[in-house]
């Protein structure tokens, strides 16, 4: 009775699994919309967000316009987001919540919108230099550091691309 339990739970978990693997497999298809709907009519432009998050530590919920500049290569986990006008402008580093879906690798200079919350990181002084130390950096170069590291990050729980 054990072995039969046993061999029925194997067979069960090969079964999700398969099927769990299928459903990612179908999440990188080019369909051009991951996860959640999203609303283009409400959508910002990377300028304007970035300047909206001066003063506050996150924006809860918000569409945002931009061009991928970048993706991750080994997943497509998260993507980097510019201004469509400007490439020079700051970069918004883009997760998905919960790993809820990938996008294909070959994306970058799309446009995209994504939606989601936006939140500012901040690494201290301290704990750049810290960093440095253990990287290797020579004394000089540490003591350059002299202002903490902000990074305009964002977690996705929708992604559209307009390519």
């Amino acid at each position: 009775m054990k072995i039969y339990f046993i061999s029925y739970l194997t067979i069960a978990s090969v079964i999700i699994f398969s099927l769990s693997c299928k459903q990612q497999v179908e999440n990188v298809s080019l369909n051009g919309s991951y996860g959640k709907a999203i609303d283009t009519v409400s959508a910002q432009t990377v300028a304007t967000v970035i300047s909206k998050i001066e003063g506050k530590d996150s924006i809860d919920y918000i569409v945002v316009k931009g061009k991928v500049s970048e993706v991750c290569q080994a997943k497509g986990c998260w993507i980097n987001v510019i201004s469509d006008a400007d490439t020079t402008s700051q970069e918004i580093f883009v997760e998905f919540q919960d790993y809820a879906f990938v996008l294909p690798k070959d994306i970058a200079g799309a446009s995209v919108y994504i939606q989601g919350k936006m939140f500012r990181d901040v690494t201290s002084v301290e704990e750049l230099k810290q960093n440095a130390e253990d990287e290797g950096f020579t004394p000089a170069d540490i003591a350059k550091i002299s202002e903490p590291l902000i990074e305009i990050s964002f977690m996705a729980d929708g992604v559209k691309i307009v390519k």
